[in-house]
């Protein structure tokens, strides 16, 4: 029971960090003096960290424990968000945001196979489980955190509130030190090479980086779309808040899906539909039926916790789920950064958001493609086998 505890509230902290930054953006960037092309960096950087630090984390976990290591990622959640919540310029704010975002790197690539050790027999359910509390811990601070900061007078107040929720979040973690467990030797089995020459974990880390590409965007920019569109701040926040808590029922359903069948392409078509919807809502009346936009963005959504739950499914053992789930996240994280720095681009070079929007509706192209090419029953051990014969 206390691991349940503990993949939750790892999993409830991942994203806070990133949510509450994107509601009190404009906020802090006046405090501070950010200038907009930092702010730029600022909503990319998520997405850059999971990509450098989650190539590392299949070794820093072998190495050091996975029960270790996610309370390390706590750890540095808690101080690098308590850092930039007390940061007097934009050169120690970036500097925690970084090392919040490292821990929630390891954090994110633990998961997986903490799972797969852990719940063999029960992986659709606890992932589903661990799915619905990441996306909570990215709803509660897209919706708290700018009604906390006006009521405290200071955007630090609401940054700073996520920092304490970290630290409550590695309190089973202390716990569990004594119980830790390393990844098996088997795992150096499979290499990086391995994992290149793998079709599916290429397209799965397409999948992954289409449709980080267009969360991040949404995490980084939202608010701002909606404000530009004519939303008050308050109302713009709360329409983030629509996207991420759409989503969090949605997880639960998945199991059930999952043991029906072995098949997800019809799955897959209809996340890559709702999320186009969302976006071409968005960018042709984004003030008729606001929430009505956002909501099918968050239900596109929801394939970052299906995809997630197909790590553990396409593979055998739980050295196999650590390495394709290192591989396919980091890769695709790196892919995903055309999403919250390229629709601040655009919307630099053309004064619009229609650019910005257009493009990110193009992603669920790719994003459609690749999903169903590996929503079909796969695995990864017996893949690599056959190519190697």
């Amino acid at each position: 029971m206390l691991l349940l505890v503990g993949i939750v509230t790892l999993a409830a902290s991942l994203r806070p960090a990133v949510t509450a930054l994107g509601a009190v953006l404009t906020m802090v960037s006046a405090d501070l003096g950010i200038p907009g092309w930092l702010a730029g960096v600022l909503t990319t950087l998520p997405v850059l960290s999971f990509a450098a630090v989650g190539s590392l984390t299949h070794l820093f976990t072998s190495r050091f424990g996975l029960h270790r290591s996610a309370l390390l990622a706590l750890a540095a959640i808690c101080a690098g968000s308590g850092t930039r919540a007390l940061a007097d310029s934009p050169a120690l704010f970036t500097a925690g945001t970084t090392v919040a975002l490292a821990g929630m790197a390891v954090g994110n690539v633990s998961l997986p196979p903490l799972v797969k050790l852990h719940f063999p027999d029960r992986i659709p359910t606890v992932t589903a489980i661990y799915s619905s509390a990441l996306l909570a811990g990215a709803a509660l601070p897209a919706g708290l955190t700018v009604p906390v900061s006006e009521a405290a007078g200071s955007w630090r107040w609401g940054l700073g509130l996520w920092a304490a929720a970290a630290g409550l979040a590695a309190l089973p973690w202390i716990g569990l030190l004594r119980h830790d467990v390393r990844e098996s030797v088997q795992a150096a089995q499979l290499t990086p090479r391995d994992l290149v020459r793998s079709r599916l974990a290429w397209t799965m880390a397409v999948f992954f980086g289409a449709q980080s590409a267009q969360a991040y965007a949404q995490f980084g920019w939202l608010p701002t779309i909606y404000t530009d569109a004519g939303l008050t701040a308050q109302s713009a926040a709360l329409m983030l808040l629509v996207v991420t808590v759409v989503g969090v029922p949605a997880p639960l359903v998945l199991p059930a899906y999952a043991r029906q069948t072995a098949d997800h392409r019809p799955l897959v078509l209809v996340f890559a539909v709702v999320t186009f919807a969302g976006w071409g809502g968005l960018m042709l009346w984004p003030t008729t039926l606001p929430w009505m936009w956002a909501a099918l963005l968050g239900l596109g959504g929801c394939a970052f916790p299906w995809v997630l739950a197909m790590l553990a499914l396409r593979t055998r053992t739980a050295e196999g789920t650590a390495a394709l789930s290192g591989f396919v996240q980091s890769t695709g994280y790196l892919m995903s950064a055309i999403g919250p720095l390229g629709t601040g681009l655009l919307y630099e070079a053309s004064g619009d958001w229609k650019l910005p929007l257009a493009v990110l509706m193009s992603l669920t192209v790719p994003m459609l493609w690749s999903g169903l090419r590996f929503a079909r029953p796969r695995v990864l051990e017996d893949e690599l086998a056959g190519s190697a014969t």
